[in-house]
């Protein structure tokens, strides 16, 4: 089987496996209670709805990898790291936890892939005028790295506030990973990512507005924890000039929103770890868009920071494409959202 073979096999299977088991996990969510109730102005459904949605999620990835993908130490270490993580959303959504037990089994799950060989050791040097290429992190590879996969794992949970939205911008995050790891021939990379995009995709249909479930803290951990620990495993170890910049480009959008949020919380006294009706997604619901038009402006922004880094590792002939791809993207949600308001 060829690599290319290998990894598309990887999304369908990990899609159709994801895609079977949703309406179970939707069946058992009923069962144990798992359901979000819209109890506060954070929330913009207004009838519960089932959560767990992550379990489906979990199952077409951890398959679809064990089928098809090499499963190294590294790779071991975050599957393990990951049944952790999806262990406490499943009784996160069931029974909420609270934030710093979450918060401390995070860094747990973290340390479990750091001690598996999933670290930033080295990556390559931002400071242009330096004569270094790269950078050693030496004894602040351990520390960064934890921070690294817990704010990113914490990220994507915190842009869970819409209808498809944080399971979408995984999605392309995790395609962006994708192209990038083919690109530079980390093919094994590249068929976990192709796991991951497939099990998303699997369950895209079930949570695009209007959500029949929720994929949950199950969920939303999973796949903020597997793109921190593989974006370390595949964009850090990519030694180019701007590489650096990368992988925090693929995950701009959470991290943006997230560091948002952290900072307007100090700032108004609170506690940074505290919810509230600040973020990205609820402001442009607050400035009129639908849920659809919110959800397809920050896809858009998602996907063009996507392209903005595989451009990065790319030729000149295919910055051309991507740039005609990108300006057509833009230009059609755009036109979407217009259409959308105009009906209003």
């Amino acid at each position: 089987m060829s690599e290319l073979m290998r990894i598309g096999t990887a999304a369908a299977v990990a899609l159709a496996i994801s895609l079977s088991a949703t309406p179970a996990v939707k069946w058992f969510a009923h069962r144990v209670g798992a359901m979000d109730v819209p109890k506060d102005s954070r929330r913009v459904h207004t009838h519960p709805i089932p959560r767990l949605g992550g379990l489906a999620i979990f199952v077409g990835f951890v398959l679809s990898v064990v089928f098809f993908a090499d499963i190294t130490i590294q790779f071991r270490g975050v599957l393990l790291g990951a049944v952790i993580i999806v262990a406490v959303g499943v009784v996160d959504d069931i029974m909420s936890l609270p934030a710093l037990l979450k918060f401390f089994i995070q860094i747990i799950a973290a340390l479990v892939a750091v001690f598996h060989g999933v670290v930033i050791d080295i990556f390559s040097n931002p400071f242009f005028f330096s004569t270094a290429q790269y950078i050693n992190l030496k004894f602040l590879s351990i520390p960064i790295t934890v921070i690294w996969i817990v704010a990113i794992t914490n990220s994507v949970n915190l842009i869970d506030g819409l209808d498809g939205l944080a399971v979408g911008v995984s999605t392309i995050s995790s395609i962006a990973m994708l192209i990038i790891a083919y690109m530079v021939s980390d093919h094994n990379v590249a068929v976990v990512l192709a796991a991951l995009t497939g099990a998303c995709l699997g369950f895209l249909p079930f949570n695009f507005n209007p959500a029949k479930i929720f994929m949950g803290d199950t969920g939303a951990l999973l796949l903020g924890y597997v793109l921190a620990t593989v974006s370390i495993l595949g964009l850090f170890k990519f030694y180019a000039v701007v590489s650096f910049a990368v992988p925090f480009l693929v995950l701009a959008l959470p991290l943006l929103d997230t560091s948002l949020a952290f900072f307007r919380r100090l700032l108004k006294g609170q506690n940074p770890m505290s919810p509230d009706r600040g973020h990205v997604h609820h402001r442009l619901i607050d400035m009129g868009l639908t849920q659809k038009q919110a959800v397809a402006v920050l896809f858009t922004v998602s996907g063009l920071l996507g392209l903005a880094a595989v451009v990065m590792t790319t030729n000149s002939k295919l910055r051309v494409l991507i740039l005609v791809i990108a300006i057509v993207l833009a230009a059609a949600v755009v036109v979407f959202i217009y259409r959308g308001r105009r009906k209003k």
